[in-house]
């Protein structure tokens, strides 16, 4: 579907950072058919632009080398200075101050208090992923903390959004409300040793399928293949180790 209008508080983008571009371009290529646009940037190494379908997907870059190989999530803000300082006067810190990004936004990266790194994005002429909750592109961001109610006082805080609570076969999970619609989710983190971070999926017509295609190019299975209240999904990881889950359901989200 149309990716709907990213109000305030809704994830809008996603971006990877790996140390071996080209060799991802090939990994992700073979897993969801994603092609590629290098775009320059004043920084030297190109900015690549995914695309399914001539749809905008996400994106990827060459990582820092002190930069975890991680796929990160933005959300939409109306003012990133604003956004940013109150997240810094909520108790987030500042990872990457705002900067313009060759003209299509601003965006800033912030910490939250625990620990959980986030982009913020104010549009200019990049509005965001195109198409959403169709298979081989993104469908949904999920916090993952040590700490739900901290979590949802600091991102009401900030951005406005509201988190609601609820049991899902035995869980609690939290979605996020943004503009009146669902636009992300939050869980307990899993086991101990996994970091505070905000964990991207993507869509797939087939979960087992896509996680044979995983292994047989150098990937990695963390958990599952297993079916969940709203369908099957496992959490998986690339060659160079960026955590992503693969989700399949009867009926995608239409808003």
């Amino acid at each position: 579907m149309k990716a709907p209008e990213y109000v305030q508080g809704t994830p809008n983008w996603i971006d990877l950072a790996t140390p071996d571009p080209d060799g991802a371009k090939a990994f992700y290529t073979k897993l969801f058919g994603w092609t590629y646009d290098d775009v320059p940037t004043d920084q030297g190494a190109p900015y690549i632009m995914i695309y399914k379908d001539g749809e905008v997907v996400a994106g990827l870059s060459k990582g820092p080398d002190d930069f975890p190989t991680v796929w990160s999530t933005y959300i939409a803000v109306d003012d990133v200075e604003a956004s940013t300082e109150k997240a810094v006067a909520a108790g987030g810190s500042v990872m990457m101050p705002v900067m313009d990004a060759m003209g299509t936004g601003l965006m800033s990266f912030v910490t939250d208090p625990g620990g959980a790194f986030v982009g913020f994005w104010q549009a200019k002429t990049h509005k965001g992923a195109s198409v959403v909750n169709e298979p081989n592109y993104w469908t949904w961001s999920e916090l993952m903390t040590t700490d739900i109610e901290g979590s949802k006082a600091f991102y009401q805080a900030v951005l406005g959004i509201e988190g609601h609570t609820q049991d899902m076969g035995g869980m609690e999970y939290t979605t996020w409300i943004a503009g009146g619609r669902a636009v992300g989710g939050m869980m307990k983190t899993p086991m101990e040793g996994i970091p505070n971070h905000w964990h991207t999926y993507f869509a797939t017509d087939d979960v087992d399928e896509t996680c044979e295609l995983i292994t047989a190019n150098g990937g990695a299975i963390h958990a599952g293949p297993m079916d969940i209240a709203i369908g099957r999904m496992a959490t998986v990881a690339d060659p160079w180790g960026a955590a992503f889950s693969v989700i399949s359901m009867p009926e995608w989200p239409t808003a």
